[in-house]
């Protein structure tokens, strides 16, 4: 027989999350519920002493001591509610933070799997909000225990009162039973509704946030904002039924408790004419009979429980997807030999890199090559292990990345990208990012390699201006991206299109020291211009999922398939220090290709090494 968690996953980590977050506030939750029964007690304990201040009144008899008696509860309950309020708050923002913090760590342990399959705007809903609601369940239940022990206390004090009280509650019981039983189920499916709704708008709004100038160059103000909405109606229905399962359940109760309460006044009334009770017993028994209906509290617990646990499952579906596991092995000295042995990777049911093998040695340049959607971004991301590959294997000097331990993967491999994100607080941790105690001669060396010196000292703090506040262009940005995979080192770095906003100058400025005695020894770049791909050692060209050849620029570009790749021509006239690439063959190219498909495809320095072999 299969548990709940393996019936459903989310569920599962769901209900694993819930218990370590209340465990991580265990201390303050068990001080909670110690309070909110105490508090519930003195709430049992005022009826009673008030029924017998009472009586001793009605008897001209001394009662003193019973009226101090219920000021002193009533001011014990004041100090127990303001305690339990501070104490909820406390526990909500501990176990709060605690589960984003966990959950922002396992979705950058997932990496980009956890944004390709929720989207990111729905991953900041659910660290944010979901997170939110889902860390007041410790609390709650805290709370809840003390709720139930209420409508509990009111009834066994009726029964010490006279057990025809009881009874006569109890009569009723079963019918507030179903009534709690059906405002839990409702409300966890509404919210669960609710909160999905919730998500995709936020997806749709970070989408377009991300691309505001398109949509407003495109002038689709309008349409955009439609189709951030379109969920809108989704989350309306949703929400009304919540209001709906709530407003039910209170209809019900305002139906059911006054006749359970009247019912035990009532007979309270018998027995008080038939000299059973004393008039001040029939006080609290009035009083008690209030508590033991406590419905209202109860049904807000449960609604709030029931929230609390749809979020929780939002949350444990981001945990089902695994975060990556790295091994043990050590990564031995060499120089940085790149291997990509039967690699296939598919993204969204398409094959976009089919059984691809690549040997890059030691100490080379090799840029990646091919049309739009070719796999040459991906292929990047594997080598570095951003990514994993659905078959085959990626070696970093005869070592499989997946047995490397996070720490001496990433000391080993630096990244520069397009758009790269940059955080921390200044430019200076910004260009610093990942290495454990850069210091200020490290960053700004890797700062001139970049190019990005002259403009940075030029901001009003210079290196210490914070990143929000430092204006930049696209191209002062990938210099900036630059600067922190120089300044990382290691034995491999991949560019992934990191030249691409730099103007002709310094980019040439830059490859000239990339290429020459420049930081890194292995050097992976994926390469859309021909000036580019003219001063790496060899050329990668991926077409069709695989590695069509491999080979120098100036080789290739004989191959009138290869220079399409570049579109138009471009790259006719690219060259490296100054010499022209020879001129095109006239001949369709066709019969000088050779396919990689079989043997497998090493990439060198000199002009013969990178035919396909």
């Amino acid at each position: 027989m299969t548990s709940r968690g393996d019936d459903d996953p989310a569920a599962g980590h769901a209900r694993t999350l819930l218990r370590t977050a209340t465990r991580y506030s265990g201390s303050r939750c068990v001080a909670l519920c110690l309070v909110s029964i105490a508090a519930t007690g003195a709430g049992l304990l005022l009826p009673a002493a008030l029924g017998r201040a009472l009586d001793l009144l009605l008897a001209h008899a001394p009662a003193t001591r019973w009226v101090l008696c219920c000021a002193g509860l009533v001011l014990l309950l004041g100090v127990l509610d303001a305690v339990q309020t501070v104490l909820t708050g406390t526990v909500d923002a501990r176990t709060t933070a605690w589960l984003r913090r966990r959950l922002t760590g396992h979705v950058l342990g997932v990496g980009p799997r956890a944004a390709d399959r929720f989207g990111s705007g729905d991953l900041v809903a659910r660290l944010v909000g979901n997170a939110a609601e889902a860390g007041t369940t410790p609390a709650a239940r805290a709370a809840l225990l003390a709720a139930l022990a209420g409508p509990v206390g009111g009834v066994v004090a009726l029964g010490l009162i006279d057990w025809w009280l009881a009874a006569v509650f109890l009569a009723g019981a079963p019918v507030l039973a179903l009534l709690l039983r059906a405002v839990s189920r409702d409300t966890s499916e509404s919210a669960s509704r609710y909160q999905r709704a919730q998500g995709r708008i936020a997806a749709a709004l970070a989408e377009a946030v991300e691309g505001v100038l398109t949509v407003r160059a495109a002038g689709a103000e309008g349409r955009e904002t439609a189709r951030v909405l379109r969920a809108l109606p989704d989350l309306s229905r949703a929400g009304h039924r919540m209001w709906r399962v709530q407003g039910r359940a209170a209809a019900r109760a305002v139906a059911v408790a006054p006749l359970l309460q009247l019912a035990v006044v009532a007979v309270a009334g018998v027995l008080l004419t038939r000299d059973r009770l004393s008039v001040g017993e029939v006080l609290a028994a009035s009083r008690y009979a209030v508590l033991a209906t406590g419905v209202g509290m109860l049904v807000g617990r449960l609604a709030g429980l029931a929230r609390a646990r749809a979020a929780a499952r939002r949350l444990g579906e981001v945990e089902t997807e695994p975060a990556t596991a790295f091994g043990t092995r050590r990564l031995p000295d060499g120089p940085g030999r790149l291997e990509l042995r039967g690699v296939t990777a598919r993204r969204g049911g398409r094959t976009v890199l089919d059984g691809v093998d690549l040997d890059v040695p030691g100490g080379t340049t090799l840029a990646l090559v091919g049309r739009s959607g070719a796999g040459k971004s991906l292929l990047a991301a594997l080598a570095g292990r951003l990514a994993d590959p659905d078959a085959g294997e990626v070696l970093l000097d005869g070592v499989p990345l997946r047995e490397l331990p996070h720490h001496d993967l990433r000391g080993a491999v630096g990244y520069a990208f397009a758009r790269p994100a940059l955080l921390g607080g200044t430019v200076e941790q910004a260009i610093g990012l990942g290495l454990p105690s850069p210091s200020p001669a490290r960053i700004r060396e890797a700062a001139r390699t970049a190019l990005a010196d002259d403009f940075v000292r030029r901001l009003p703090d210079g290196y210490g201006t914070a990143v929000a506040d430092a204006p930049r262009s696209g191209g002062e940005s990938q210099r900036l991206g630059l600067a922190r995979a120089f300044a990382h080192g290691g034995r491999l770095l991949i560019l992934d299109d990191a030249l691409s906003s730099l103007d002709t100058v310094t980019e040439r400025r830059i490859t000239d020291a990339l290429f020459g005695d420049g930081p890194g020894s292995t050097r992976l770049l994926v390469a859309h211009r021909g000036a580019t791909a003219a001063c790496a050692d060899a050329v990668a060209w991926l077409d069709g999922g695989r590695v069509r050849a491999v080979g120098r620029h100036e080789e290739l570009w004989r191959l009138a398939e290869y220079r399409a790749a570049f579109g138009d021509g471009a790259g006719l006239a690219d060259t490296c220090a100054g010499d022209a690439p020879p001129a095109p063959d006239t001949r369709d190219g066709h019969g000088e290709e050779r396919d990689s498909t079989s043997g497998r495809t090493r990439t060198g320095a000199a002009a013969g090494d990178g035919t396909d072999s």
